[in-house]
């Protein structure tokens, strides 16, 4: 077996999730935040998540900090929300409430382990991974939003906002040491080949493409939707993924998570990418290097995930819950030349820069 052991900077995803039980996560909501209720453990990858009813039917979310995380870094997503609150009103995005001393994170120790708390708003629907049909409509919602989202942070500038983050695809190319956690050789090779695609097509354009903070982690786990309307985005959540990169990984990110059947792989991400670009044109060296970005996130995502699984096996199922759906996205990808793939994302744009022609109407805000 290989060392556990990943590139630099990847210390959170390493270390092991701190320790808070449900009655401490309670006193740290009531003394911070005046929030007395019954926490609810949720999921997470480096934070403790507790759901907690605010006495008036309504629930927020209280999340402490891994004790490793820099508080630095956690300004930056505070920092970050609230200037989407102002920039954007009406876009369904997570909030952040202030602490009863007026600030936005919290210190706090427990047991030894320091920790940051924070309040956010906690809204009620369906998380789109349980969404099991989804439609065009939903789709292209997802795309407008995003773009939406884009704008929102554009030329908002923190100083933690350069932080090296391994799910940072500029980053992609430190993946390989990573590969050995893939024990199949097949599918070994399959990363290995896009990964290589990455770094001959994409990595070298990076940085003369338009840059700025993105959200960089919309995948169906982070977004809420109406359960009675599936179409309807009821919130984006999870702003710990947040780094300055080029805009178009933003979309590369998002539009891996909806990539189709093997047979027509791009045909729903294409639905996806043509609302972002009727939002927020996409540049023609942007388009060109959009497929190849799908698909190193789809590596990434496996190349991380099996490592991590290897180090805590204990979270093993929720590390593991978007494998499935990347290695069949890969495989789909694999079946379309480069230039096949650039056509049709080219194709998108361009019917999405002329909606009359298509039949196509715009997508709400």
């Amino acid at each position: 077996m290989p060392l556990n052991t990943a590139p630099a900077q990847d210390h959170l995803l390493e270390a092991a999730p701190a320790q808070v039980s449900d009655t401490q996560a309670a006193a740290i909501a009531a003394e911070c935040f005046g929030l007395h209720g019954t926490p609810t453990r949720l999921a997470g990858e480096r934070d403790l998540n507790f759901q907690i009813g605010d006495g008036r039917g309504e629930s927020r979310l209280l999340k402490l900090s891994h004790p490793l995380e820099d508080p630095q870094v956690v300004d930056f997503q505070n920092r970050a929300l609230l200037r989407v609150e102002a920039a954007d009103p009406t876009l369904p995005v997570q909030r952040v409430y202030p602490a009863l001393n007026g600030e936005y994170q919290v210190s706090v120790e427990v047991d030894g382990q320091p920790m940051l708390a924070r309040l956010f708003s906690f809204v009620d629907g369906l998380p789109l991974h349980r969404v099991q049909q989804r439609s065009r409509a939903l789709r292209e919602n997802l795309g407008d939003a995003l773009a939406r989202l884009g704008i929102a942070l554009d030329g908002f500038e923190h100083p933690a906002s350069g932080h090296e983050l391994l799910w940072d695809m500029k980053h992609a190319s430190r993946l390989r040491r990573l590969l050995t956690y893939i024990e199949d050789r097949d599918q070994r090779a399959l990363v290995e080949r896009f990964l290589d695609n990455f770094e001959r097509h994409a990595l070298p354009r990076q940085a003369g493409l338009r840059a700025q903070v993105i959200h960089n982690d919309l995948n169906p786990h982070n977004v809420i939707v109406d359960a009675a309307h599936p179409e309807r985005l009821r919130n984006i959540l999870d702003f710990g993924d947040m780094v300055h990169a080029p805009l178009i990984n933003d979309l590369g990110v998002a539009a891996a998570y909806q990539v189709g059947e093997p047979d027509a792989p791009l045909g729903t991400a294409a639905e996806m990418i043509a609302a972002y670009h009727r939002r927020r044109p996409l540049l023609e060296a942007e388009q060109e290097i959009l497929a190849d970005l799908i698909a190193t996130r789809l590596t990434m995502t496996l190349c991380i995930t099996a490592w991590r699984a290897s180090l805590h096996p204990e979270n093993r199922d929720y590390i593991l819950r978007n494998t499935r759906h990347a290695w069949q996205g890969l495989r789909g990808l694999a079946s379309l030349s480069r230039e096949q793939a650039q056509e049709q994302i080219a194709a998108a744009c361009h019917a999405a820069a002329n909606p009359i022609a298509t039949g196509r109407e715009e997508p709400r805000p």
